[in-house]
């Protein structure tokens, strides 16, 4: 167990020492199984270790339950294309940069094992990547990918941070509130506070924001006026689009039944 206490040992801040790769290229290894069809890694024990506390707890636990070790750990809920992409990063320390917003997914998937597994670098590059993603392409987070990570992390992960930044500067430049973004910050409080809550951050200059103390009442009483009616319209407009389905349902029922 030398080896292993070496490969591990903390800095002074506490953090893994950070070793060269040949180093960490024993002669351990171990298998990972992954996913529903039990994919089959044999990865280096002793660099997966170091990499990962997660890890270092299953195959160097602190107090082992037996005298046998452990060279052997399922995966069976992560997916394999993520888990291929950590091994990549793993011995090469790299990630491919999405250059598709469907990549996305994969590499959203990579971030959630870099935070359960506890691996800070490997974090930080996921994030990189994402946001060089959004930077690059002059895009904005989609909701579904915020309501992803919403769903799959704790409050102050780094990345609910870098998209709700990106959402809250979409929202706040954005000539309106695209319907779907409203109805999503309707139903998660929490969502709407976070951004709120990052505009704060901003230390934006009083002058450039509108104070209505200082506006005209009737304008607030026209722009209600205006919603209202346009309002009204919208739900006329669906009340009618919903009787044509119903009447085409009965036609399509009413020549069935003449058959």
């Amino acid at each position: 167990m030398s080896s292993t206490t070496s490969s591990a040992a903390p800095s002074a801040s506490g953090k893994p020492r950070e070793r060269p790769l040949h180093e960490l290229l024993s002669r351990d290894m171990v298998d990972i199984y992954v996913g529903p069809d039990n994919t089959h890694w044999i990865l280096h024990e002793k660099l997966l270790c170091h990499r990962s506390k997660f890890f270092r707890e299953i195959f160097y636990p602190s107090k082992p339950s037996s005298s046998s070790k452990n060279s052997a750990y399922g995966l069976p809920d992560e997916n394999d294309e993520p888990f291929r992409l950590f091994v990549g990063w793993l011995y090469a320390a790299t990630i491919p940069q999405p250059s598709e917003e469907k990549e996305l997914a994969t590499m959203f998937d990579l971030y959630l094992m870099a935070e359960k597994w506890e691996i800070r670098a490997l974090t930080v590059d996921v994030l990189e990547a994402v946001r060089k993603y959004y930077h690059d392409s002059d895009t904005w987070p989609g909701l579904r990918r915020v309501q992803y990570i919403y769903a799959n992390t704790e409050p102050e992960s780094p990345m609910r941070q870098l998209l709700v930044s990106c959402v809250a500067r979409m929202l706040i430049t954005g000539d309106s509130m695209p319907a779907h973004w409203e109805r999503a910050l309707r139903k998660n409080g929490q969502l709407a506070v976070d951004i709120i809550l990052c505009v704060q951050k901003w230390r934006i200059e009083p002058e450039s924001v509108p104070d209505t103390r200082h506006g005209s009442m009737g304008e607030i009483v026209d722009e209600a006026e205006v919603k209202k009616e346009e309002r009204a319209e919208e739900e006329a407009n669906g009340e009618m689009e919903n009787g044509h389905e119903e009447e085409g349902d009965e036609t399509v029922v009413k020549n069935e039944a003449d058959e």
